[in-house]
């Protein structure tokens, strides 16, 4: 597995194309949008690849699994991991090139296999750009854009608040909340949803995490840096609020930081 810069996979703005190159354009630029693709089913749906750059780029369109690490990090994994989407999609053009300013639209289409099990399963739509001839670049750039195909069938949500505990981090101190997600669907916990309230007689202490998602059938950590000078044994108490709208997740524990 290799890991992929969060910023290939989240938070790709689309470049305003423009006639063709100018003295402001930056050199070889790839973006794409959105930045993530979500398919009911047997679905198609179009994904928008824009060179912003001063150079042509030739641009190889291919398919990984996709895994998110113990912390939220995404990775490209192999296709055949669990709940993986990869050998469902078809993408076309598998190959083109991209002038600067130019955009080009790709098809993505869902197959699902027989059987397939209900709920989330996805996988990344990976660019790789090359040099058009031996006259470009040698620089070549990877984005992958996360592709997730919902199979039909009875959705069941499932997140499990887990334990609440305190890491060191470099010079740093944590709380680390665990997050067990027994449903078959993709959980997105928005920023601020994670919240753990340290008390002790009347003082309170609110740290809050910023967002990240939980595959289907894995587990992670949310982490919180806290601050300096809470020091002690305090009443902790974790609330988590997933966007699909259930009841706020609720864990009290006494704790020393």
């Amino acid at each position: 597995m290799r890991a992929l810069a969060a910023g290939a996979l989240v938070g790709l703005a689309l470049a305003p194309a423009s006639a063709g190159p100018s003295a402001t354009r930056p050199g070889p630029a790839l973006t794409a949008t959105p930045t993530r693709l979500t398919l009911a089913g047997a679905q198609r749906a179009t994904l928008t690849v824009t060179n912003p750059g001063a150079t042509s780029l030739v641009v190889d369109v291919g398919r990984a699994g996709f895994l998110r690490d113990r912390r939220g990090g995404p990775l490209v994994a192999p296709r055949d991991v669990p709940r993986a989407a990869a050998t469902w999609l078809g993408i076309r053009p598998a190959r083109f090139v991209l002038r600067p300013g130019a955009r080009r639209a790709l098809t993505v289409t869902a197959r699902l296999p027989r059987g397939a099990e209900p709920g989330d399963h996805d996988a990344l739509v990976l660019l790789t750009t090359r040099p058009l001839g031996r006259a470009g670049v040698a620089v070549r750039m990877r984005i992958g854009v996360v592709v997730v195909v919902r199979a039909p069938g009875r959705v069941v949500r499932r997140l499990i608040l887990g334990p609440l505990r305190v890491r060191r981090l470099r010079h740093a101190r944590v709380l680390e909340v665990l997050l067990v997600n027994r449903g078959n669907v993709t959980e997105i916990l928005g920023h601020g949803s994670v919240r753990v309230t340290l008390a002790r007689g009347t003082t309170r202490v609110t740290e809050r995490a910023g967002g990240r998602e939980l595959r289907p059938r894995t587990s992670g950590v949310v982490l919180m840096p806290l601050r300096t000078g809470v020091h002690g044994a305090f009443i902790a108490r974790v609330e988590v609020a997933a966007e699909s709208g259930r009841a706020v997740l609720r864990r009290t524990s006494r704790i020393r930081v």
